[in-house]
This record gives structure tokens, C-alpha cells and sequence, in this order.
């Protein structure tokens, strides 16, 4: 499957000046960001639309935990990638695993991060299983 271990999902990541503090590094909260839009990517490329499941099943992800390590880096305009690895599925929740790339000849590990995220009931915003067609096993 796409964002496996053995497959998983690349996003790529300019730095735009916005995404950079004063001296013109990565702010560290802006790695959640990268984070954010590579998963939500995944779920596309996966012909999953979270506006479709919210308007036609009430249901939602939201992340309940981040464990996220910086090691390195990112500057303006550096190209990046962001990989998403589906660690592990239970009933209502998902983690992730996640790594944050130097696109370079040495593809250098910028940041790593553990992300957990729970299906919802987008009315009552309580736990509820993730529908099976999702993503089958």
C-alpha cells in the first residue's frame, strides 16, 4: 500500500521565505506544517477527499500526538521531501511515521516525527472506527 514501509508516500517541499525566521531558518513549528500537508497528499493520492468523508460520512482526523525530532536545518529555498510511513492501524486511530529530507545528493535527514491522529465523529468529535474501505488491509 502507499505510505507502507515498503512503499512510502514522498511530498515535495519548497522553503519559501515565510516559512523561515529572522535568520533564515526553518521556524521549528513550521515542520508541522510540512507534516500536515504530506499526510493530507497521501490520503489523496489514496482517492481519499476529507471534504467528501466530512460532508457525506461526519467524519474527521485529528491528530492527538506528535513526538518530532529536529536533527538538522531546512533554509530558504531548500528543496525538500517529506515521507509518510503508516505505522500502525487500529480501529478509530493511525500513526505515523515521518521524515523530512534535504533534497541533495546526500538526501540528508533533517527531522523525524511519530504522529498519531483519531477518526472521528465530526458532530460529537468522538472516536469512531475508520470505514474498511479506506484503506483495506
Amino acid at each position: 500500500m502507499l505510505g507502507s514501509r515498503d512503499n512510502p508516500f514522498v511530498w515535495p517541499v519548497r522553503v519559501y521565505y515565510e516559512d523561515t525566521d529572522l535568520g533564515g531558518v526553518v521556524y521549528y513549528a513550521n515542520y508541522l506544517r510540512f507534516l500536515e500537508r504530506a499526510r493530507t497528499e497521501w490520503l489523496r493520492a489514496l482517492g481519499v477527499s476529507q471534504v467528501e468523508l466530512l460532508a457525506s460520512q461526519r467524519l474527521l482526523f485529528a491528530v492527538t500526538a506528535v513526538n518530532i525530532r529536529y536533527l538538522k536545518p531546512a533554509r530558504f529555498e531548500d528543496e525538500l521531501a517529506v515521507v509518510v510511513e503508516l505505522a500502525r492501524r487500529r480501529r478509530a486511530s493511525m500513526d505515523f511515521e515521518q521524515r523530512v529530507h534535504r533534497v541533495s545528493p546526500a538526501g540528508e535527514l533533517l527531522c523525524q516525527a511519530t504522529v498519531s491522529a483519531a477518526c472521528l465523529d465530526a458532530d460529537q468529535l468522538r472516536p469512531r472506527p475508520i470505514p474498511a474501505h479506506l484503506f483495506p488491509r
